[in-house]
């Protein structure tokens, strides 16, 4: 494996980051990438000579690994699960629910700090996109979700948010270094998104979130309209509460 392996531990996501924490990392990205695949057997004791560390952070490494669901841990090793499409498509639903949530909370709540923040952020990507670093780019990405959903104060909504996060920061990572190779012009698109989610935030227009949250999704998958009928039908309750 360690002939093999060509992720870069990007330095803003695992700064602070265990042994443990950066084996798992770069396992969870060539597992969801398919450089590892469904069915293969990780053995500690290969694991450890390949990334040079004793068994401990391997060990570590595994269980955050099975507590994600894309391994199953084993004697003195795990086997691999990977994620499947229909999982795929779970984890993005479940992030939808949660930013539409949130977009709920920020409708009532004083957002000029926060849209400060994002300008901030989104300068940051659009200088990502100048330099060609998808690495800065995603960390970036994420960073301005999750400043949305810390935003609100709510510790379960964060809780859930930071159970998704390490799997969401590598499809995020793998997506944004294939389009900065073959899509770099999307980026005009994705940035227009982001400013989307700034100015219906700035506004408090329930039609604006509505609407940045479907551009924003629709990039990921199609099969959505079930959770938009249940935001909007949650927003007019907002509403008539309110009246």
């Amino acid at each position: 494996m360690s002939e093999s392996r060509e992720f870069l531990y990007p330095e803003k996501w695992l700064s602070k980051a265990s042994a443990g924490d950066r084996v798992a990392y770069e396992l969870r990205m060539q597992i969801i990438s398919d450089m590892i695949e469904s069915g293969t057997i990780l053995s500690e004791n290969k694991l450890a000579a390949d990334f040079s560390v004793s068994r401990s952070p391997v060990r570590e490494a595994l269980k955050i690994l099975a507590s994600e669901n894309i391994i199953r841990l084993e004697r003195m090793g795990a086997v691999v699960i990977g994620l499947s499409e229909k999982e795929i498509e779970e984890i993005y639903d479940v992030r939808l629910l949660i930013e539409t949530f949130v977009f709920e909370r920020l409708a009532r709540m004083e957002t000029n700090e926060l849209v400060k923040e994002l300008s901030k952020i989104l300068e940051m990507m659009k200088v990502a996109i100048k330099y060609c670093d998808a690495d800065e780019f995603s960390f970036q990405d994420v960073l301005f979700h999750e400043t949305i959903i810390r935003a609100v104060n709510h510790s379960y909504i964060l809780m859930i948010w930071n159970n998704l996060k390490p799997v969401m920061e590598s499809f995020i990572l793998l997506s944004m270094r294939g389009r900065f190779k073959d899509k770099y012009d999307d980026f005009t698109r994705i940035i227009n998104n982001h400013e989307l989610y700034i100015e219906a935030i700035r506004t408090k227009d329930r039609n604006l979130m509505i609407k940045s949250l479907h551009q924003n999704f629709d990039d990921v998958q199609g099969k959505v309209e079930d959770l938009w009928r249940s935001q909007q039908m949650l927003s007019k309750g907002v509403v008539q509460e309110n009246d």
